[in-house]
């Protein structure tokens, strides 16, 4: 075959993914360079873009020992969403990127107030990118002085590539600077955290051209196309084919979210219920975040001495069978190891056990992780409702979604059909190459198109009783946690 390919880009907090896709949608190659997280101070999470870079020069090498590579037309973006990357008027780099799970930035939220709310999507939070920037006004005055330029992860591989400081909708609305129904920069809250339109981006939209490659020794062939990209849960979601008003999802990752997708702006803010724009033109998506998800199965892991995850799974699944309702007296788990977002706007929040005894085991604190963070997405989707969008049948996406325990007890939990899908560990990698082709004018009939169903999980309904008894008692927990906040 000698059609075009696309190269989709997916820089994660853990893992920067990419692969080479052709016109039919099919993945042809695919590479992965793990990422850590530098945590210099309690509730600080950071890291050195011009690692993000080399992680991407490692993944292209990969790439390169494919037949496909020498085709690549063009490349889709896609990443973490509200970190701060600082550029000098030279483009050097002032300061380490501030992360989307980094909380140094309560006070700043705070003093922010709701003022704009209804125009940015979102209350202020200390993971959106502009308290961050008042926050580096406060305590680094020199850098702040010296910022010429703010931009999201991703964008900075796209400023790597082709010299071009560019964004697009989807990530630009989690920065808190955006004008979110108008698609443009709001410039009442850039003033508010000190800065000016002239120190962001150019927009575009996802699909949309951005600019060229022009970094050598590369082995692109002439005038490849980026295009605008988007943040990791718009762009997961064109991965699965979740584009018109109505479709939702469920991502599992080292966060976790529940993503309604809409045809209007449409957030409750006071429910710290976010509205941002779809990674596509004239689409919003309605989200309920959680700052902890997956990763708290991983905590528990290592918190146990366990092997591994799927190791412990196999004891949960075991002592706990996913068929019988828990005991009523199993411990129950506050999921806030990283503060917590929807519905509690609340960073400093922390998560805990409750109703330990002598017989606990490792087991039981398995699964009362994975019930915690399913309450928590519980406490999510009922905000996402209030917002007015409408929920049903979810597929379930991320590194969660490999477990079949925790899908059905999600669909237990919430209700709702939840399906798993083949492929979807590279959901924002193939939606980003999907917007790669929409900027060299081909792919539109892969938008509609979705992942094939791995398996369907409908609701227990003679486990509902138990578990609405376990999620009152999860609720009648949150008032302790809040009097231990520091």
């Amino acid at each position: 075959m000698n059609g075009p390919v696309s190269l989709g880009i997916d820089l994660g907090t853990s893992e920067l993914k990419a692969i080479l896709m052709d016109t039919d949608g099919a993945v042809l190659a695919h590479a992965g360079v793990r990422l850590s997280v530098s945590r210099r101070h309690s509730g600080w999470s950071e890291q050195a873009p011009e690692d993000w870079w080399q992680a991407c020069l490692q993944a292209l090498d990969q790439l390169r020992r494919h037949e496909a590579f020498a085709r690549v037309a063009c490349i889709g973006l896609s990443g973490q969403m509200h970190g701060a990357v600082l550029l000098g008027d030279d483009d050097r780099v002032l300061y380490p990127a501030i992360l989307w799970d980094d909380s140094r930035a309560v006070a700043e939220a705070e003093q922010l107030g709701s003022a704009f709310a209804d125009v940015t999507g979102s209350l202020p939070m200390a993971g959106l990118t502009a308290p961050k920037l008042l926050w580096l006004q406060r305590h680094e005055p020199d850098v702040f002085k010296a910022i010429d330029c703010v931009l999201s992860p991703k964008d900075y591989l796209r400023l790597r590539l082709s010299g071009e400081r560019i964004s697009e909708m989807s990530d630009a609305a989690g920065t808190l600077w955006l004008d979110v129904a108008r698609r443009e920069w709001f410039a009442p809250m850039l003033h508010a955290t000190g800065l000016t339109p002239a120190q962001m981006p150019r927009l575009v939209e996802g699909g949309a051209p951005s600019a060229r490659v022009t970094a050598s020794d590369l082995g692109f062939s002439a005038d490849v196309v980026i295009a605008g990209g988007g943040g990791d849960n718009p762009v997961a979601a064109v991965g699965i084919g979740a584009i018109n008003a109505g479709d939702g999802f469920i991502t599992l990752g080292t966060s976790a979210a529940i993503v309604a997708i809409t045809d209007h702006a449409a957030g409750n803010p006071a429910s710290a219920v976010h509205s941002f724009c779809h990674a596509l033109p004239e689409r919003w998506y309605t989200m309920g975040a959680m700052l902890a998800g997956a990763s708290c199965l991983r905590w528990v892991t290592r918190l146990t001495g366990t092997a591994d995850e799927q190791t412990l799974l196999d004891q949960v699944h075991a002592q706990l069978p996913i068929t019988q309702a828990v005991p009523l007296n199993t411990p129950l788990f506050l999921p806030y190891l990283a503060g917590e977002r929807t519905p509690h706007n609340d960073p400093l929040l922390r998560g805990g056990f409750m109703n330990l005894g002598h017989d606990c085991t490792p087991a039981m604190l398995g699964y009362a992780v994975m019930e915690g963070v399913g309450f928590g997405l519980l406490d999510a989707l009922r905000a996402v409702q209030s917002a007015g969008a409408s929920v049903g049948a979810c597929a379930l996406v991320g590194g969660g979604a490999r477990s079949e325990y925790w899908a059905q007890l999600l669909a237990n939990i919430l209700q709702r059909e939840i399906h798993t899908l083949h492929g979807s560990e590279l959901s924002a990698c193939i939606g980003a190459a999907k917007l790669g082709l929409l900027a060299v004018g081909q792919g539109e009939e892969l938008l509609a198109k979705g992942m094939p169903v791995k398996a369907r999980y409908l609701p227990d309904e003679s486990q509902q009783p138990v578990l609405e008894a376990r999620y009152v008692q999860f609720r009648g927990l949150l008032r302790a946690a809040q009097a231990l906040r520091s």
